[in-house]
């Protein structure tokens, strides 16, 4: 799609850039950078999420409601302050991230030890407080135990030994028996939606633990492990609870959470992303819009299987409005999204480099990159 003339109504729909900036901050540096280079544009800053971090901020700033807090298990089984979201209709929105997300663990990631048990913390709060409809948000996470935290907290057992115990990744070769019978009557009539970022199915190579597990700290022994655990978790929920979720698509999500939340809490796997779009009317807004700027905090590959760049890109493409892309790295694949509708992609260009050293300097880098990405669009025009 042609770059327009000097952009004058721009929408600002960015994704979090993990561990360094929030979906609204990085919206806020886009709108400096934009000021300084198109002071007469006006710009519309909507922050995103796929399902990830920032997801219940979305929907209650698109919706209202309140935010609910409480003390949960975290990702290393330690109490960490979690919260999760209740709009005006009584829905609950629980974000994985807030009791299980990446930057929990901060530099010790362990994708084999870490556990979802917070998550239904999460879930058993919102239902004692009567929500019978609830979005789960499952982006985000530092986990691979296939939900299996998340629903020994609501009441599932799963028995090694004949002894009940919470499995993580690296025991979930250890299940010989799952007993769902103790949740079933808490989790009926509860209407449970998972939005989640890709539709990797739950174990082999484009499963889990061989596309994701590495990002969280697992060693390729340990993909190995992880992988056979999630395969033996399909095979005991299968003989035990009579349901097949290995090749579910989106069971992959999230360490597995995607398939245990369709097996232990009936739930429906959709694009998250398509769900916040609808809830901040994105398509309304861009009836008035010449320019769309999005971005995560990596674009690589898997941006075009679901997450925010794609379905923005989805969006503008029919609508015929020009979208640019800023991200704090590009990885292999991140062409693909040319051929979705995407004009350009520019970067903060400090790929490479330690984690703690791009997060010292992650606003300024940004703000350099979206000034420099304001100028070449103004420049072309």
């Amino acid at each position: 799609m042609p770059l327009p003339q000097t952009p004058h109504n721009i929408i600002v729909a960015p994704d979090s850039f993990k561990g360094t900036l929030t979906s609204a901050e990085v919206c806020a540096v886009v709108r400096e950078a934009a000021a300084a280079v198109l002071p007469r544009a006006a710009v519309r800053c909507i922050p995103v999420a796929d399902g990830g971090e920032g997801s219940v901020d979305c929907f209650l700033t698109a919706a209202g409601g309140v935010k609910k807090e409480l003390t949960v298990t975290g990702p290393l089984f330690r109490p960490v302050r979690g919260f999760y979201g209740v709009l005006p209709d009584g829905t609950a929105v629980i974000e994985m991230a807030a009791a299980a997300g990446l930057p929990l663990v901060g530099d010790t990631p362990s994708a084999a030890d870490t556990t979802t048990y917070g998550v239904g913390e999460l879930i058993a709060d919102a239902l004692s407080r009567g929500c019978r409809s609830l979005l789960l948000c499952i982006g985000g996470s530092a986990t691979n135990d296939g939900g299996c935290g998340m629903a020994a907290a609501l009441g599932v057992r799963f028995l090694s030994g004949g002894k009940p115990f919470v499995p993580v990744g690296r025991t979930l070769e250890n299940i010989e028996k799952i007993d769902p019978s103790p949740a079933l009557s808490r989790l009926a009539g509860i209407h449970i939606t998972v939005l989640c970022d890709v539709k990797n199915p739950l174990c082999g190579p484009r499963g889990a633990a061989y596309v994701f597990a590495p990002q969280k700290g697992a060693t390729e022994a340990e993909v190995a492990l992880l992988d056979r655990g999630l395969s033996h978790l399909a095979d005991r929920i299968r003989a035990d609870m009579g349901l097949e979720i290995r090749d579910l698509p989106g069971a992959g999500a999230a360490g597995g959470m995607g398939g245990g939340a369709a097996a232990f809490l009936g739930a429906e796997l959709t694009p998250g992303i398509e769900a916040v779009l609808d809830a901040v009317r994105f398509d309304e807004l861009l009836k008035s819009a010449d320019l769309v700027v999005t971005g995560e905090g990596r674009v690589d590959g898997q941006s075009a299987e679901g997450k925010v760049v794609s379905g923005v890109l989805a969006r503008t493409k029919k609508a015929g409005v020009t979208t640019v892309a800023l991200a704090g790295a590009r990885g292999e694949g991140a062409e693909t999204l040319y051929e979705k509708g995407l004009s350009a992609l520019f970067t903060t260009g400090r790929e490479g480099l330690p984690f703690d050293e791009i997060k010292k300097t992650a606003r300024a880098d940004l703000l350099r990159a979206a000034g420099a990405m304001f100028r070449a669009l103004t420049e072309k025009a």
